[in-house]
């Protein structure tokens, strides 16, 4: 008496297979909503950190005992451990997504402040004393000649600040905030292969897509380094 042949299931879900286009299908909605979370919690903490590293680095290149605490700070900032991170900042935000933007924010610090710092310090003593001569004064002098000539360097941190933030992202997801990460955790928990695989995918397209876009508007406000490279 032979024994009756088991049949794989013809669903690639129900075979548990890393790459199902029936999933895709049959979770979009869930994928869309995870995409748009983890776009706006990295778009809404990078803008914050550049807003806070803006003056920051001003200040650290006006002056120059300013340089050492800022630096400092933001360096030992870096240095935390994401989920203590997170834990420290839990008795102040609570279970919620500005604990993960707070988190995200103070990260992005030292990525941003340093090189927006060494963009203004690159900036020719001899440009900033031309302009004095046109009378401009520090305002002015700041917002058209330093920030402007201090792009390609403030550029090239928020770009790693920005694909770092992607990445970070998804460690939000021990408190229910990581958008992708939410989707990997949980299909880590269950070894839901197709989830797990799909979820990071995404958080790597998005990470290029990111540094992409942020090549192409660098290039739009550096048009004399276009110039230069002809």
């Amino acid at each position: 008496m032979t024994a009756p042949q088991v049949t794989a299931p013809d669903d690639c879900l129900a075979r548990n297979e890393w790459i199902c286009g029936k999933y895709l299908t049959t979770r979009s909605e869930i994928l869309t909503d995870a995409v748009l979370q983890h776009l706006e919690l990295t778009a809404v903490s990078v803008l914050i950190g550049l807003v806070l590293a803006v003056p920051l680095a001003v200040a650290a290149r006006r002056w120059h005992w300013a340089a050492g605490p800022v630096l400092g700070l933001t360096t030992v900032l870096y240095t935390i451990p994401s989920l203590a991170m997170f834990s420290l900042l839990l008795p102040v935000y609570g279970l919620s997504a500005a604990l993960v933007v707070a988190g995200l924010v103070l990260y992005s610090l030292t990525l941003l402040v340093r090189n927006i710092l060494a963009g203004l310090r690159a900036v020719p003593e001899e440009t900033r004393q031309a302009a004095r001569g046109m009378g401009y004064g520090p305002i002015r002098l700041l917002l058209t000649v330093e920030l402007p000539l201090a792009v390609p360097a403030a550029m090239a941190g928020l770009r790693i600040a920005t694909v770092s933030a992607v990445s970070l992202v998804t460690v939000g997801a021990i408190v229910g905030y990581g958008g992708l990460g939410n989707l990997i955790y949980a299909g880590m928990n269950t070894y839901f292969k197709a989830q797990v695989l799909t979820a990071s995918v995404l958080c790597v397209i998005i990470a290029i897509a990111a540094d992409l876009l942020l090549l192409g508007v660098q290039r739009l406000l550096t048009p004399w380094q276009r110039g230069a490279r002809g």
